[in-house]
């Protein structure tokens, strides 16, 4: 197929294609084509009883049209028939009349193709030192795009949900979408594009977010298309635009139910569309592209099909180098995904192309690609040289004419444009930007700010408003936690669950009724049940999650008899909440990317990822850096997300024994001294509990603020069933909340010479240790919130402490790990309010790696870090 716009491509004719390799050398001979090829219904050669006779020479005519013109369609790699006959049905008897498209349609392609250029020209002689990454060689990718979200539209989808990079982004936002010139100029300027008082700090234009409703002809309803904000890392806001897309459909579903309707006429995908666009170098080269596309048909992470776009513009590197497979697109075939590749200089192939996805997608839900071959006029970015790499490439698009050019003379010799038209588009075009750009006015309030508090988002208030309520009571009536903790093990009569099961059944029964002896999973699934019976859906995912990485949850039970499930706080709660155990594969980075998306969308969810281990996260780096951490910052874009990150020395090795805290904590932007922490808005809450009590509480607070943040848990492993660390209903009833400090209740304060702050399950030992020791002038201050820190509540706890001549900082992790490093100086700033000497620190000394691997030194490091707080 004739698919490279700059004809580099070194290809000889096939000779399977040559009709006398088959002695077929008579091209007027006739032959019947009944079970041979899909005929169009409309051919005069057409019988609609006995042979189909065709000429040999219509027949050739007939294939070359479908599969040798301008599309290349890839899908007999697929393992369903039904599928490869779908294809060669739909384009064999389709060829002919899908071919032609009306004048409205093709003047329609002419002025998104026209402005697109007139835009980079634009912006090049008004702004030649701003990297804008303009789409000029590739401005196919938006009669791409209108054609998609014509078909969507049309088919009944009400929402997409666009993920892309920055290449043609200005392009598409200014035009299909609608956002402002003035607004974009007015940032260009450098004019707010946030309103100050939020206190964010905003984005580059190539991550600009736009949520426009469309309306398409022949569409009963607009179709909302949601471009998502994005980070520079390429192929990372791809995992969020599926999670968004599907706990967008999940929340449509819940409302058919609610009314009544019948929800099995809305599949996943039925309402809501993903739709991904990709550089080519990156989906060949990012691995989080196959994260996602394994996660294309899971159950809990389906959308029912994307359409993924590659716009295949080439990298400053040759794809000799770029790649080891042919094709951009050879990695969506580890999912039997059908490919469409299609030359970006002919717009009307190219419309035709995305169609044809679209139906494939919409039949039978399943992801689909459109390698949109290209090339890109400039370099890298505007500024590039590409030149210096790849000159003989260049010498040929340097001197072709431009794909709007050239789309612009066929029209014209169609009779479908006359030239006067095209100028005086461009014209008017242009005249249209530079008004835009003398409105601009950078000392103004910002043109176009992104809606914060819209949609479902709407009841919430700004995190750093005087209207957030950071510290709710989170306590639940007695009667309401043992019904949900009944529930939470109860199962039908007819369902045999595992024997080594039934003693877990039996001690959270017996701990219900004493109301003490709460485990940790017991007060998680107290946490998740109160939640579902105030309306919220509780999801969690991650490897495993269902039984629990260390089997302490056992939120779902397996039938050992037929291998059937039941999620029993889903079967035994009448509450419109619902509980999502999403067991995921084995990713990270495209899993928390899927659960940050739902929690974009809805923040009346509880979205949790558990990794296996903490240090698992580090896989997920990318997430964390980019959008959890700074989504708020960046984009005004609040989330709820809880990571789950089992963390603690126990003899298990450099590796998982340390969620890297550190670093979590180096990515808070929390206030040093008291002064400002008051009126800080902390960019996300790093805790480390250590009572089941506490995690609840946590839990709980996530939903019953009137804000949403994302909440990193330095979650327990030996103390999942210590008994010493468990809770009782009292510390999770009403008039209960979570404390970031918990005081020693066991010592005579005036009695103390020492006070030990710490954080974690360490004080468990040390409890052990100080009473076989018989020292009651050592105290243990919990510190169970890292961020924001709790410089009150420390205080508080400190000033009962006027004898304690010493403070000290002890942890288990190397000294350059764990909290020191962030609670070195706001300990400090707290001690010298008390007027006391600065805070020691004791622990283990600096380390490359977490945890020893060999047990002896393990064992003898962490005695000398226990015996330390008692020398």
């Amino acid at each position: 197929a004739r698919i490279d716009p700059l004809d580099l491509l070194q290809r000889e004719e096939v000779a399977a294609l040559d009709p006398t390799r088959y002695g077929l050398t008579d091209a007027g001979a006739t032959y019947d084509v009944n079970g041979i090829i899909w005929t169009d219904p409309f051919s005069p050669y057409r019988s609609e009883s006995g042979p189909n006779e065709w000429p040999l020479a219509r027949i050739v005519q007939h294939m070359r049209t479908t599969y040798v013109g301008r599309i290349a369609y890839e899908y007999m790699h697929s393992p369903s028939k039904t599928e490869r006959l779908w294809f060669s049905h739909l384009l064999e008897s389709e060829s002919q009349a899908a071919s032609k498209m009306d004048a409205q349609r093709k003047r329609r392609i002419y002025g998104l193709i026209a402005r697109s250029e007139v835009l980079d020209q634009f912006m090049q002689l008004k702004f030649p030192n701003v990297k804008r990454y303009g789409l000029e060689g590739g401005e196919s990718m938006l009669p791409a795009l209108d054609a998609l979200f014509s078909s969507a539209a049309q088919s009944g989808v009400e929402h997409v949900v666009l993920a892309m990079p920055h290449r043609g982004r200005l392009n598409l936002l200014t035009d299909i979408l609608q956002y402002p010139p003035v607004a974009l100029f007015h940032k260009l300027k450098g004019g707010l594009d946030i309103p100050q008082e939020l206190g964010a700090s905003g984005d580059v234009i190539s991550h600009l977010p736009a949520s426009p409703s469309l309306q398409y002809e022949g569409a009963q309803k607009p179709i909302k298309v949601s471009l998502l904000p994005n980070p520079s890392h390429l192929e990372a806001a791809n995992p969020v635009a599926l999670g968004k897309t599907r706990a967008k459909q999940f929340s449509l579903l819940k409302s058919l139910a609610r009314d009544g309707l019948d929800i099995d006429k809305c599949r996943p995908g039925d309402r809501v569309l993903c739709v991904q666009l990709h550089g080519d170098a990156s989906f060949t080269g990012q691995g989080i592209i196959m994260e996602g596309l394994g996660l294309s048909n899971l159950p809990h992470y389906t959308v029912g099909g994307s359409v993924h776009i590659v716009v295949n513009i080439g990298y400053t590197t040759p794809a000799s180098s770029a790649r080891s497979s042919l094709y951009c697109s050879d990695v969506g075939k580890m999912i039997n995904a059908p490919v469409l590749h299609v030359n970006g200089d002919y717009p009307e192939d190219v419309a035709r192309a995305v169609e044809i996805a679209f139906k494939y997608r919409n039949y039978f839900g399943k992801d689909v690609i459109i390698d949109l071959i290209v090339y890109r006029r400039w370099g890298h970015n505007e500024l590039d040289e590409p030149a210096f790499t790849q000159p003989l490439m260049y010498d040929k698009i340097r001197s072709r004419r431009s794909v709007a050019a050239l789309y612009e003379e066929q029209l014209i010799n169609e009779e479908v444009l006359v030239e006067d038209e095209a100028t005086s588009l461009r014209t008017s075009h242009r005249d249209f930007l530079a008004s835009q750009l003398s409105a601009a006015d950078p000392s103004a309030l910002p043109v176009h700010p992104p809606a914060v508090l819209s949609g479902p988002w709407a009841g919430l208030v700004w995190p750093g408003s005087a209207d957030a309520v950071r510290d709710p009571e989170t306590g639940v009536e007695h009667g309401v936690l043992l019904g949900v903790g009944r529930a939470s093990v109860a199962v039908p009569e007819d369902f045999e669950i595992h024997p080594r099961l039934k003693r877990h059944v039996k001690h959270r029964l017996q701990a219900l009724e004493s109301g003490a002896g709460l485990d940790w999973a017991t007060a998680e699934a107290l946490a998740f049940g109160s939640l579902m019976l105030e309306g919220n859906d509780v999801r969690i995912s991650g490897q495993d999650v269902g039984r629990g990485t260390f089997s302490q949850r056992h939120a779902m039970l397996v039938d050992q008899r037929t291998e059937g499930v039941i999620v029993p706080l889903n079967a035994n709660l009448d509450c419109e909440g619902r509980l999502e155990l999403a067991n995921s594969h084995l990713s990270e980075l495209a899993v928390l990317g899927f659960e940050y998306g739902v929690s974009w969308e809805k923040p009346d969810i509880l979205p949790i990822w558990e990794a296996q281990f903490g240090d698992f996260f580090n896989g997920a780096q990318v997430i964390i850096d980019t959008f959890i951490s700074s989504g708020e910052t960046k984009w005004l874009k609040q989330s709820g997300i809880v990571l789950l990150l089992p963390h603690g020395l126990d003899g298990a090795g450099p590796e998982h024994s340390s969620c890297r805290l550190e670093r979590m904590l180096q990515l808070s932007n929390d206030a040093f001294t008291p002064e400002t922490a008051s009126s800080a808005n902390v960019n996300m809450n790093v805790v480390f509990p250590t009572t089941p009590a506490q995690y609840f509480h946590l839990l709980r607070r996530q939903i019953k603020r009137n804000f949403r943040k994302p909440l990193i848990v330095a979650s327990p492993k030996a103390l999942l069933r210590l008994p010493a660390a468990a809770s009782s209903f009292t510390e999770l009833e009403p008039g209960t909340r979570f404390q970031p400090v918990i005081d020693d209740a066991s010592v005579d304060k005036a009695q103390v010479s020492r006070v030990v702050c710490l954080t974690g399950k360490l004080y468990y030992d040390l409890a052990k240790e100080r009473q076989a020791r018989q020292r009651p002038d050592i105290a243990l201050v919990r510190i169970e919130e890292l961020s924001p820190f709790p410089f009150r509540e420390l205080l508080r706890v400190l000033q009962e402490y006027p004898g304690a001549a010493e403070i000290v900082w002890l942890q288990e992790e190397p000294r350059n790990q764990g909290a020191w490093t962030h609670v070195e100086n706001r300990l400090n700033a707290v001690l010298e309010e008390l007027g006391k000497a600065r805070v020691v620190y004791q622990g283990r000394g600096e380390d490359a790696v977490p945890a020893p691997g060999i047990g002896r030194i393990y064992a003898a490091q962490q005695k000398a870090v226990i015996e330390a707080a008692f020398e």
